[in-house]
């Protein structure tokens, strides 16, 4: 397949180090030890410990107030406008999809509309259109109908959207079904004033790089269709997809690839799509996951070389091609396999302040928070109280003064 860009990997190739691959990987990261040790807690020799490192912003206290030239609380630039904090719905589902007529709390996408305007955020980004079946509109707004009502919420509140993790068609070549419904989503989307629209999901769940080139070839001819309609195509990552791309050494018994050239999934993904109808939206959570979990590879010649991810490092190589962030935040965990615990923005370890730094152009990124833990069976006020919290972290955020 012809590349659209070239490569964008840095191999660091087998580690030289005689200290032992927790200092290798302190040395390849640029932090200092008394941060390194204090971060994490000792794994089983030869693994490498959560790189999150960086101080995270305190808990907030009261909502920031921009000023226009840009600072604020004396520690240098804003890092995220206000008109730029946004929340992904997810975060705050069981919100919509709560009975009004049962529940004094915010309930359904009017209220909960209302209730995130009021907390500072100015965007939005959807997962769907379905909420309660006794909130206004009823169950069902994903219609022409249903968006100019949600249009209108929207509008009411002050509030943007700016993207949907919503339908790519399951069909390759497209049935006709799947392009007039993949139609239908683009026009609601344009209904609603999106610049984006999206997926939850990855391109494939695949590591081979034959399924890559389809998974392009679909995601190139869809955002065609997105770009002719004034939308941007956007895809979206968990951990797997910053993994390893298999591409050569001995066949296995099914005839694919067994070993790697050290380029990830998405990389290679970047690489082979076009970049005037596919995008990207990098959850920086996964992304660090991935980071913990995918940091060797087993190179064509059958040797193990390190390769460190590096979020930030990749988005500014592409940078135009991510428009939107999932802002996650994680606490240290070396007992679940990922490195990370999901918690609250601002409440973790990962530090956005230093990855929001890196990669700049504050006025083009639309971070949105996630937490995919705040809706709590026990205490049903919980995920709108997150958000909050969530939305007074990330004002918070300031460019470090050097």
């Amino acid at each position: 397949m012809t590349p659209f860009t070239d490569p964008s990997r840095t191999d660091a190739g087998t580690d030289p180090s005689t200290d032992g691959p927790g200092e290798s990987l302190r040395r390849t990261l640029g932090v200092n030890r008394r941060r390194f040790l204090s971060t994490c807690t000792a794994v089983a020799a030869g693994a490498v410990a959560a790189p999150v490192f960086g101080a995270s912003p305190a808990l907030a206290h009261g909502r920031d107030r921009d000023h226009d030239h840009g600072h604020g609380h004396g520690h240098g630039q804003i890092l995220v406008p206000a008109d730029k904090r946004g929340i992904i719905l997810y975060t705050v589902r069981d919100a919509t999809a709560r009975d009004p007529l049962a529940s004094d709390l915010p309930s359904g996408f009017r209220e909960v509309f209302k209730q995130l305007a009021r907390h500072g955020y100015r965007q939005v980004e959807f997962a769907g259109y379905r909420q309660h079946a006794n909130a206004p509109g009823g169950a069902d707004l994903e219609s022409v109908e249903g968006a100019r009502l949600l249009r209108s919420w929207l509008d009411d509140y002050g509030l943007r959207a700016q993207g949907n993790h919503g339908f790519i068609p399951s069909s390759w070549p497209l049935t006709a079904a799947d392009k007039d419904t993949f139609k239908k989503h683009l026009e609601i989307a344009n209904i609603l004033g999106m610049d984006h629209m999206g997926t939850g999901g990855d391109p494939t769940g695949s590591s081979y790089r034959a399924d890559w080139d389809v998974a392009a070839d679909k995601w190139n001819a869809l955002g065609a269709i997105a770009h002719r309609e004034g939308i941007k195509l956007y895809t979206h990552n968990h951990d797997s997809a910053y993994g390893f791309l298999l591409d050569g050494g001995p066949l296995d018994d099914q005839g694919r690839p067994t070993r790697s050239s050290g380029i990830r999934k998405l990389e290679y993904f970047l690489k082979i799509t076009d970049p005037r109808v596919v995008w990207l939206e990098m959850d920086i959570f996964w992304a660090h996951v991935a980071q913990y979990k995918f940091h060797e590879y087993t190179a064509h010649d059958g040797t193990t070389r390190k390769n460190v991810f590096d979020p930030a490092g990749l988005v500014v190589r592409h940078n135009r091609r991510y428009p939107l962030f999932h802002a996650k935040d994680g606490v240290v965990s070396t007992t679940n396999g990922m490195g990370y615990d999901m918690v609250p923005f601002g409440t973790g370890v990962i530090d956005y302040t230093t990855f929001f730094s890196r990669v700049g152009l504050r006025n083009y990124h639309n971070p949105m928070v996630e937490d995919d833990n705040s809706p709590s069976a026990t205490d049903p006020a919980q995920s709108l109280r997150e958000a909050k919290i969530s939305y007074d972290n990330m004002a918070a955020l300031r460019k470090r003064r050097h």
